[in-house]
Formats: C-alpha cells, sequence, structure tokens
C-alpha cells in the first residue's frame, strides 16, 4: 500500500487505488504554511486512475494535538467532517465513514486523509485545522492550514505553453513583468525569490489568475527594484502541479517591448 509521508507526497503508483471502468482524472493541489504548531505539508498530486479513484492529503503537526478535517465549497462557509484525538476519527456525520479514512503517522503527529471513490461531489477545497488556546487569557481560536484543492476533472494537467520575464525602466527604477500563459488547472503559486531562494515581497504586486482561453488560465506579477539593485540575482519562481520549483532569472532582461527571456529556467549565454 502506497504510504503518504515515504513517498513524501509524490503520487500514488498504479493500483494504489481501487479499480473499475471509466477513465477519471483526479488532482490535488496544496499550499503549505506553519501556524503555531501546524503545518499543512505541501503536496502536488497528479492521479490518472479508474474509477472509483481514491486521493490522499497530508496534514503534519509538530506536537501531538485534535486534528479537525473541515471541507469548503465555493461560496460557503467550511464544514467540518471529522476530528481525530489519537487514532480512531470521530465524524460529524455518520454516512461519511466509508468516504473518508484517516491515518497517523506510527511515531509522528502526521496524519493523512484518504476520500474513497471519489466523485465530482468531492471536489473542493479541503482543510486540516485545530485549537490554540492562549496562556495568558485562555481564549480559543481555531487554526487551519491553507487547504488543499480537489479537483476532479477528465482533462489532463497542461504546463504554460509561455513563461517569460519581461522589462521596463522608469528613472531609476525597473519593473520587472512575470508573465506566465496558458497552463491548467488554475492553481499556481508564483513568487519572487532572491538567489538564496528566499521570498522577496517589497515592492511586489501579484496579479489574479484569469482565463486566457477556453480552458487555460494564466496569471502575472511585477517586481519594480532600484537600478543599482539590478546586479542581485532574483527570480520569478513558480509551482504548478505540472512542472514545481521552476524558474526565471531577470539577468539579460533588457527591455520591454523588445527583448523577452522565455521559460528555460536559464539566463541567457
Amino acid at each position: 500500500m502506497w504510504d503518504p509521508w515515504a513517498a513524501g507526497g509524490q503520487p500514488a503508483p498504479p493500483g494504489a487505488s481501487p479499480q473499475a471502468a471509466g477513465e477519471l482524472l483526479l488532482r490535488v493541489w496544496s499550499t503549505s504554511c506553519t501556524p503555531a504548531a501546524l503545518t499543512l505539508g505541501a503536496v502536488g498530486l497528479v492521479l490518472t486512475t479508474s474509477t472509483p479513484s481514491s486521493a490522499s492529503m497530508a496534514c503534519r503537526l509538530t506536537k501531538e494535538d485534535t486534528v479537525h478535517w473541515y471541507k469548503q465549497l465555493p461560496g460557503e462557509p467550511p464544514k467540518r467532517i471529522l476530528y481525530v484525538s489519537g487514532k480512531k476519527p470521530t465524524f460529524d456525520d455518520g454516512t461519511d465513514e466509508k468516504k473518508y479514512q484517516v491515518r497517523k503517522h506510527a511515531s509522528e503527529p502526521h496524519y493523512s486523509l484518504t476520500i474513497d471513490y471519489v466523485t465530482q461531489r468531492d471536489a473542493g477545497t479541503y482543510y486540516c485545522a485545530y485549537w490554540y488556546f492562549e496562556h495568558i487569557t485562555a481564549v480559543g481560536n481555531l487554526v487551519f492550514g491553507t487547504g488543499t484543492k480537489l479537483i476532479v476533472s477528465n482533462k489532463g494537467n497542461s504546463k504554460p505553453e509561455n513563461s517569460e520575464i519581461l522589462q521596463t525602466k522608469h528613472k531609476d527604477q525597473l519593473l520587472y513583468v512575470c508573465l506566465i500563459e496558458n497552463f491548467y488547472p488554475e492553481v499556481i503559486r508564483v513568487q519572487w525569490v532572491d538567489g538564496a531562494d528566499k521570498e522577496v515581497t517589497k515592492n511586489v504586486v501579484k496579479g489574479d489568475v484569469w482565463k486566457s482561453t477556453n480552458d487555460k488560465y494564466s496569471v502575472s506579477t511585477w517586481l519594480t527594484l532600484p537600478v543599482n539593485m539590478t546586479n542581485k540575482n532574483y527570480f520569478c519562481k513558480y509551482d504548478h502541479e505540472s512542472q514545481e520549483n521552476f524558474k526565471l532569472p531577470i539577468q539579460g532582461i533588457y527591455s520591454l517591448w523588445t527583448h523577452s527571456l522565455k521559460g528555460t529556467g536559464k539566463a541567457p549565454s
């Protein structure tokens, strides 16, 4: 049986999911954060399986605590599915016991939620959460991870058809525009990072994803730098389920309209 902990968030091998007739593409994407004691592990999964299929997503804590799992549909508040303290989950709706399984790592406070016999009705965003209590006030706050978006579709993922950085100069500043075009699905994480792979947030504007064709999406983001800082290493980095940790350098960019560095991930020679 596929172990999500040993696999480090990699897709299950063929045959790891229940099988029957009919092809279905299942995608799971998540981002990561570390609020207090909770980390929702970053996972990008593409599983092409026969229906019914299953999907697993991980929730990693740094200490033992009760874990709550929620599902959210667009335009609706999150709805709790279950909580688990120890190894056995307690379901809010008893009919969900055949749909969801929770596994706990043998020695670490790490959990995985598995959704069995996935259908279109299982699409949504899934969150793990825990209660955090202030020591002084004893006020409790429910802390959520950033979520795992589950997309059930018969379409495969498509990596960006074009990714490039454009540049324009205004007085003593340079504006870099990172443009990533025509990818699917729409879930993507784009960051500006320095040479140490640390995220740059100052003087950065992030645009929203837009639908550029009938079934593909695009996104852009801007970085403004003083002219005297352009000799430093900066990159536009994106993570998409079709392509992870892909970087475009700003070095070699000369003019917004006359030159652009295509998505090779390498500076021009």
